[in-house]
């Protein structure tokens, strides 16, 4: 073999390159119509930064599964793109020109946008070039962007369709307000901390008498937007007032008292001001009964001309000098600690005001219903783990209005234009002909309302496209599990109204990424890590197994560099493995098959350990099981190969026998190549080195090399009691070396007494395995049991062994050992025979079982008779 691999393993070295040149060839790009086809949208990332490493998390899930599907033999489409991200990428934006001193009025919208694009431009190379460190094996032909003018299309479509049917419409409601970014959130946006703030109580004199009522809030400055107080119809303390005026002693105006049962009589004092246009609870009561809503702040977060005196300061500075001055009026009573769950801007961490707008929304009730009744047929979407179906349905059940609208300039402009004369409403997918005379809506939709199409508008829809036809509904989604509301649900709900098929097979929930002590990764606990930088010191390799093999779908990862230091180290046992396999097979070798009827016992042990690997890995990969798919490679790779079957390769590598030496070649070939193409999905840049270099060619690429499959013929001929009864001597005399101090090469005498016949010659043809890892001076391997020395005795299945240790073993302490087998024993023959006695056993457990214990029961009996033996004879 000309190619060969370095002494050392260098990550760098390994992965530089390879990613160019699989674009290059084209290997990730789909269209092979001859094959079943097989789908996955990349959850497209905002353009407002670099990927983290949750991302890197969610696309290395991805990449394993089309890696494997498309060796897998399937014509996999891996679509890649990103998203806009209205508000984070305009916050972005906006803060990049505040530096330069300007704002986005200064520039006028056009101008804005031409500056926004530049930014997304700039940061979806940073984004690819992370991709492309990762092994993403994406389709770039087929990338798309939540702006794309064909998505575009896609979404005005979408939002004339639900405006024509009703369940779109404009209408006033509180909403959740950002009053930093001036703009409106959904619910899902905003983020509930718990915070110790104060429950306010004032003075609400009642006109023309000295009484007054003690209302409570803990917003004193929406006190201006006050139109009456409510109390409960039942509560006796305040029926006498019912129907007066009390005076709002924040601006002198008199409010009626009216009653409601919406009021917890136990709550507070029991009478409430009512506040329609900044509490939601509120506004139902105001529509109720008529009241007009004054709004008495500024979208950004000030008071407004209603206030008086306090026109102009922030909603906090107007707090504290209002209580102030009503304190000094002697109409502020007191304040008592209140502990609520306070809503911030899930973008600017901004405290929302509950606000009244007038704002589009969508109607989620009947699109909600048909995604629930879809999730009962049997159709449904898998979801993986399973438990998070149910976090959907309870989200989808009872769900309020979508507030679609975005007062912002980087998004999706709203198809509506308003007359400018007569205000009339125009929607639709096109501007009106008459265009000077309408002006077009200036807010933009929601992001999650484009993102929402991903798997439809990215293949083609509206258009009956060749790729919509062939790769929708799309396979399986990966994503994690904090935005099951925010986008799994809207894919959802907007595919079935709009495709009548579900966007998804199945979808595959991950969980966060936190750091070693449990905390989620955040700028201000400074305990961020990026992906790039673990590359760097590590390996996109490492970086995979890791992020892949320590934890469980569903489950949050926690992030160990330790951890990923020993996946570094796993990946160098292979590499080392591979030098050794490619070292012994020379540079003339050529693969010429397996011929099961010249393998040794070792060869076929080998072949059928790999061929369960690939049973239990390929079903679980199947499963998404990665966790379990990556731990039988490990163990495999590790104990198998590594531990075993190369050790004992070196003893017919070193013989004089060239069919033994041509039978383990092979065998090595065959075992190193099927290990690199297990360990692909994983470690794709390492898999290819290796295998490249396996076949001494940089044109193959293993790709696009066929999945192993299990070889039954391996297993026609295979008797495993030969090879594991070798192992277990091994082990048993490494393991005994070790508790005698005894040195691993000091020689040392060993007998073997096996009484079936089989399982002696068996034994005795491998008796060079024995001598060579056990160190063994004279090895005797007889029939019957005949001890006359003293020295130590080890009872295996079918095995008695002996070591006369003169000099090395303590009598005394081994008969207390042997004394102390015995009882163990005598327990286990204990509960087997109360198991096999106990007539519900054996009457309900199966028929395998049964025998299992009958077996094991014989197999005790037969270990305590040897053993009692050598006690006898020690004695």
């Amino acid at each position: 073999m000309s190619l060969t691999l370095d002494t050392r393993y260098d990550s760098k070295k390994v992965e530089e390159g390879k990613y160019k040149n699989w674009i290059e060839k084209g290997y990730f790009e789909c269209g092979d119509k001859s094959k079943t086809p097989f789908c996955i949208v990349i959850p497209p990332p905002n353009v407002t930064g670099k990927l983290h490493l949750g991302h890197a998390w969610d696309v290395t899930l991805q990449d394993m599964i089309v890696r494997y599907k498309r060796m897998s033999g399937y014509d996999v489409l891996w679509l890649p793109g990103m998203d806009h991200a209205g508000i984070a990428t305009q916050a972005k934006v906006e803060a990049k020109l505040r530096e330069q001193g300007i704002s986005r009025y200064d520039l006028g919208r056009e101008k804005f946008l031409e500056v926004s694009w530049s930014w997304k431009k700039e940061y979806a190379e940073f984004i690819r070039a992370q991709w492309a460190k990762l092994g993403a094996s994406v389709d770039y032909t087929k990338e798309r962007f939540t702006l794309d003018e064909g998505l575009n299309a896609a979404v005005r479509k979408v939002f004339v369709t639900l405006y024509n049917k009703g369940l779109i419409y404009r209408g006033e409601r509180i909403i959740n307000w950002d009053p930093v970014q001036k703009t409106a959130l959904s619910n899902i946006e905003v983020v509930y901390k718990e915070s110790e703030s104060y429950m306010y109580y004032f003075k609400y004199n009642i006109v023309g008498t000295d009484d007054y009522l003690e209302v409570a809030t803990t917003r004193p400055e929406t006190m201006f937007g006050d139109v009456c107080v409510v109390v409960h119809p039942d509560d006796e303390r305040y029926q006498k007032y019912v129907g007066k005026k009390v005076i709002n002693p924040a601006n002198g105006e008199e409010l009626p008292i009216i009653t409601d049962d919406y009021i917890d009589i136990s709550f507070g004092t029991g009478a409430m001001k009512c506040t329609p246009a900044h509490d939601p609870n509120d506004f139902t009561i105001g529509e109720k009964y008529g009241f007009p809503k004054p709004v008495c702040m500024n979208p950004d977060g000030t008071m407004n001309e209603l206030c008086g005196k306090y026109n102009k300061l922030d909603r906090f500075e107007c707090r504290k000098v209002l209580l102030e001055d009503l304190e000094a009026k002697g109409l502020f009573l007191k304040k008592e600690k209140h502990v609520n769950q306070v809503g911030h801007s899930e973008r600017s961490d901004a405290i929302v005001e509950p606000y009244l707008s007038k704002q589009w929304f969508v109607k989620m009730e009947p699109l909600a219903n048909r995604s629930l009744e879809f999730q009962q047929t049997e159709d449904k979407i898998n979801f993986v783990p399973e438990r998070f179906e149910k976090t959907f349905t309870n989200w989808m059940t009872g769900i309020q209005d979508w507030c679609i609208s975005r007062q912002l300039w980087w998004g999706h402009r709203i198809p509506a234009w308003y007359h400018k004369e007569t205000g009339e409403v125009f929607v639709d997918e096109n501007p009106p002909k008459d265009i000077e005379n309408y002006e077009q809506d200036s807010d933009v939709l929601d992001t999650w309302f484009s993102s929402g199409l991903w798997p439809v508008s990215t293949l083609g829809w509206p258009n009956e496209t060749e790729d919509f036809k062939r790769y929708f509904p799309t396979d399986v989604l990966v994503t994690g599990y904090d935005i099951i509301f925010f986008w799994v649900a809207r894919m959802i709900f907007q595919s079935l109204e709009f495709t009548n098929k579900k966007p998804f097979k199945a979808t595959l929930l991950h969980g966060l990424i936190r750091d070693e002590k449990g905390r989620k990764m955040s700028k201000s606990l400074g305990n961020g890590v990026d992906p790039m930088d673990v590359i760097e010191k590590y390996g996109a390799d490492a970086l995979r197994f890791f992020l892949t093999t320590n934890s469980a779908p569903g489950l949050d990862l926690r992030y160990s560099e330790e951890k990923v230091n020993a996946s570094w180290n796993f990946i160098n046992k292979i590499w080392n493995s591979a030098r050794f396999t490619m070292m012994n097979l020379g540079e003339n070798f050529k693969f010429e098959g397996i011929d099961v009827d010249k393998l040794g016992v070792f060869d076929n042990w080998i072949l059928v350990r790999l061929n369960n690997a690939i049973k239990v890995i390929s079903e679980s990969m199947d499963k998404y099981e990665f966790v379990v798919a990556g731990s039988e490679l490990y163990r495999f790779i590790w104990d198998d190969f590594c531990s075993w079957y190369v050790e004992m390769a070196k003893i017919n590598l070193n013989s004089n026998d060239e069919n033994k030496k041509h039978v383990t070649k092979q065998v090595l070939f065959y075992c190193l190549e099927t290990i690199v193409k297990l360990i692909h999905p994983y470690m794709p840049f390492v898999s290819e080195e290796i295998y490249q270099t396996l076949h001494n060619s940089k044109d193959v690429t293993i790709t696009t090399s066929p999945w192993p499959t299990v070889n039954k013929d391996f297993e026609a001929k295979y008797n495993p009691s030969v090879v594991e009864s070798l192992i277990s001597i091994i082990t048993t005399v490494r393991s005994t070396r070790n508790e005698e101090n005894v040195a691993p090469s000091k020689p040392i005498d060993i007998t073997l007494f096996i009484e079936d016949d089989t399982l002696r010659n068996g034994i005795i043809a491998n008796k060079n395995y024995l001598e060579r890892f056990c160190f063994a001076a004279n090895l005797n391997i007889l029939d019957k049991v005949n001890i006359t020395e003293k020295g130590k005795t080890i009872v295996l299945s079918g095995i008695t062994m002996f070591i006369p240790l003169s000099g090395l073993v303590n009598v005394e302490e081994e008969l207390k050992r042997l004394e102390n087998e015995v009882i163990k024993l005598n327990s286990e023959i204990e509960r087997c025979n109360k198991m096999l006695n106990n007539p519900n056993f054996v009457a309900k457990a199966p028929a395998a079982k049964i025998e299992a214990e009958k077996a094991k029961l014989k197999d005790y009996e037969q270990k305590r008779l040897s053993v009692l033996e050598r006690i006898n004879d020690m004695k």
